[in-house]
């Protein structure tokens, strides 16, 4: 069914002059897995949903950039709307009548999945698949009921992590002039992601890609990339790399899932075996991918060589689907992945996945914290570095929502001019407890009562004091911000 449902799109496309050969590498793509979807050539069937989320904060936000688009449209039959990052329609803001009766009888609506899973090759679908900004035009959907139309979309970001949180499309006629639809979707995305940013109380935005997206090593019996004290960490960490190991020795694909910054990457590095070259590659940002896989999938199955493809969740579709034809045509490749979780990994890439292993984030892993402290600093200053007994109590209580990498970059900070780390050399973020996002203000509150606590002999009275606020202000302050300190605020020893 897939191969006669492609030929056919492809007889379409070659009736209206359209020689598939010199299409789009991505839109060929879709196509074949619309075709594998079994979505039907001449008819549009969305499912409905009913009803949607409008309160987030991506809605509000993007609801607030299209509405002012919108003012300054107001005259061209254009249609805006925002989509979910599964592809479900949430608003659609239009005041030409013609259009939105014709969207109505297409159901490319609020409440409707409009995913290319459902209903094939589409800006919006294609957008949110491939994570970069898309135009689909006319002939070019895979169902012919959409040749009628010309859509460009592009996918909104969460600022801070990074997660795909949705998409701007915007929907117009075929024949009408589509020169300017994707730049016009692409700065409504990142005008949605600066209003989401600047309305995030506090939040900031994650840093920018700064390459390292391939690593090339050879195995010599310790992990260039690892920590030597990965085998001395607790039993949770040890459970996760047996099994992996395992695996890896029997031949069976390995997916590590877990929290951002877990230690995935470096659980996989670890376990290779002595003597192999291990690429490991990080996907870049969406609109780097096609050069950052042309850099290193020739090396895949080649004799004696391992691949860890990281956060292959985040990977865009015609990457998938090129790495499974790929895997597929190359017996004997030795890959591996990590994700978030299981339902992550790319539906093309799940038959190569013999053995999914969880790594435990590291608040759940408490034995774990101080012997990576230790190694972080010792790889900071080229030699030992000493922990107080009060910074350990502070590092092993502190929750780590950041996981290892939070905990790298705090020890990093720590020694940078010290070989004995105590409390007065850790951030203020390590003594709080709260699991809630702090605004800038609060950030800034919590921060000058920890340093005021970590003053020699002080007390919560007199950082009352020397703060200006009350004893019972700052008391009911210490239990908000979980604010702990060791040994009733004693100086460091």
């Amino acid at each position: 069914m897939t191969e006669t449902d492609l030929c056919d799109r492809e007889q379409l496309a070659r009736s209206r002059d359209r020689d598939p050969s010199v299409l789009p590498h991505r839109l060929v793509a879709s196509w074949k897995r619309s075709a594998g979807y079994g979505v039907s050539l001449d008819a549009v069937a969305p499912e409905f949903a009913g009803d949607v989320d409008d309160h987030s904060l991506f809605f509000e936000s993007g609801h607030q950039v299209l509405t002012e688009l919108h003012e300054t449209l107001a005259d061209e039959p254009v249609s805006l709307m925002l989509t979910d990052p599964d592809g479900l329609v949430l608003n659609r803001v239009c005041s030409n009548r013609v259009l939105l009766g014709a969207l109505d009888g297409v159901s490319l609506a609020p409440g409707f999945d409009y995913s290319e899973r459902t209903t094939g090759t589409t800006g919006l679908g294609l957008a949110l698949a491939d994570r970069v900004p898309t135009l689909v035009r006319a002939d070019q959907h895979y169902c012919t009921r959409l040749w009628g139309y010309t859509c460009a979309a592009a996918p909104v970001a969460d600022p801070v992590s990074g997660d795909l949180v949705g998409s701007v499309n915007l929907t117009t006629w075929s024949q009408q002039s589509y020169n300017l639809l994707l730049a016009l979707a692409r700065t409504a995305a990142r005008t949605t992601e600066a209003l989401m940013l600047a309305r995030g109380q506090g939040r900031e935005a994650r840093p920018a890609s700064r390459g390292r997206v391939v690593r090339v090593r050879t195995v010599t019996g310790v992990d260039e990339d690892a920590a030597p004290c990965l085998d001395d960490l607790g039993p949770e960490w040890r459970a996760a790399a047996d099994t992996a190991r395992t695996a890896l020795r029997a031949g069976r694909g390995v997916a590590v899932v877990g929290e951002a910054g877990a230690g995935k990457g470096a659980l996989l590095g670890g376990v290779q075996a002595r003597g192999r070259r291990v690429l490991h590659v990080r996907p870049p940002e969406p609109e780097a991918v096609a050069s950052w896989w042309s850099l290193w999938s020739p090396e895949l199955g080649k004799p004696g060589t391992s691949v860890i493809v990281a956060r292959v969740d985040r990977l865009p579709a015609w990457a998938a689907s090129d790495l499974a034809e790929l895997v597929r045509a190359r017996a004997g490749a030795d890959l591996s992945f990590t994700a978030e979780d299981a339902a992550g990994v790319p539906e093309e890439l799940r038959p190569f996945v013999g053995t999914i292993v969880e790594v435990p984030a590291l608040r759940h892993r408490r034995d774990d914290v101080l012997p990576l402290a230790r190694w972080f600093a010792r790889e900071a200053r080229h030699r030992a570095v000493r922990f107080t007994a009060g910074a350990e109590q502070v590092l092993t209580a502190y929750h780590w929502p950041g996981n290892v990498t939070q905990l790298r970059d705090v020890v990093r900070r720590a020694v940078a001019r010290t070989d004995l780390v105590s409390e007065r050399d850790l951030p203020p973020e390590v003594f709080t407890g709260t699991h809630h996002q702090l605004t800038r203000l609060e950030t800034l509150e919590r921060d000058e009562i920890v340093r005021a606590l970590g003053e020699p002999g002080a007390t919560p009275a007199r950082a009352a004091s020397r703060l200006g606020m009350s004893r019972s202000t700052i008391y009911r302050r210490i239990a908000r911000y979980g604010i702990r300190l060791p040994a009733e605020n004693s100086p460091p020893t």
